[in-house]
């Protein structure tokens, strides 16, 4: 059964009328750098993101509650960590693309599904830090529950530590690929970019990964369970 999306008020729909067909590089991809999708510790604020005196909304204490029934039991995301804006919600599409697509604003931070209704479902998603971007058009060529991470040699000669995980990191909390993951091809070539799950709630909204969008599991879960394999998606 799906989660009950939270209203989105006017004001909260992001003004990105000018993120269509024609303002993207001829669905080129524009890769600075091999991604490995994994967060980078430095990057972490020094103290999680202040509670506001705000209550927080029941319906989103529902949305990411607990999911004990996961293969990996997945706690209850802090929502003192994440800004209400990246909340999942329900929102007038402003992207103008085909239904079903998937829409990444770098920009905003939030992840776009678009529907048939002239509506989009809204995620709130963390991105590649500077030098680890990715932008174009290309295709979720295949999806994942629970996926091993394995890091790109490129990325384990950056930081030697992960040499433990050259043929493979278990899936796990711990894993840098969360409970959910979506490859991302071009042309029938993996990009090394995917969308996928994380626990950490202060890195949605920011710029802190080696290149992947990151969703919490909740979110990726949501997601996963919304997109069929081949499914388009622009970055921009």
């Amino acid at each position: 059964m799906e989660s009950s999306p939270l209203a989105a008020p006017d004001a909260a729909i992001p003004a990105l009328r000018g993120l269509t067909r024609r303002s993207v590089l001829a669905g080129g991809v524009a890769s600075l750098a091999l991604a490995g999708c994994s967060t980078i510790a430095s990057q972490r604020p020094a103290a999680p993101l202040a509670a506001e005196a705000r209550p927080i909304d029941p319906r989103a204490r529902m949305m990411y509650a607990a999911m004990p029934q996961e293969q990996f039991p997945i706690p209850a995301v802090d929502l003192t960590k994440l800004e209400p804006q990246f909340y999942r919600q329900l929102v007038d599409d402003p992207t103008g693309e085909q239904p079903g697509t998937v829409v990444v604003s770098t920009a905003e931070r939030f992840l776009y599904l678009v529907r048939e209704d002239g509506t989009a479902m809204r995620y709130g998603v963390g991105l590649g830090r500077a030098g680890f971007e990715w932008s174009g058009r290309a295709l979720i060529q295949w999806k994942r529950p629970w996926p091993t991470w394995t890091p790109p040699a490129e990325m384990i000669a950056r930081e030697p530590e992960l040499e433990q995980w050259r043929q493979g990191m278990p899936p796990g909390l711990d894993n840098p690929l969360g409970a959910r993951a979506l490859y991302i091809f071009k042309d029938g070539q993996d990009t090394l970019y995917r969308l996928h799950g994380t626990n950490q709630a202060w890195s949605i909204g920011r710029a802190v990964s080696s290149g992947c969008v990151r969703l919490l599991n909740q979110d990726i879960i949501d997601l996963y369970g919304r997109v069929p394999a081949r499914t388009p998606i622009l970055v921009a």
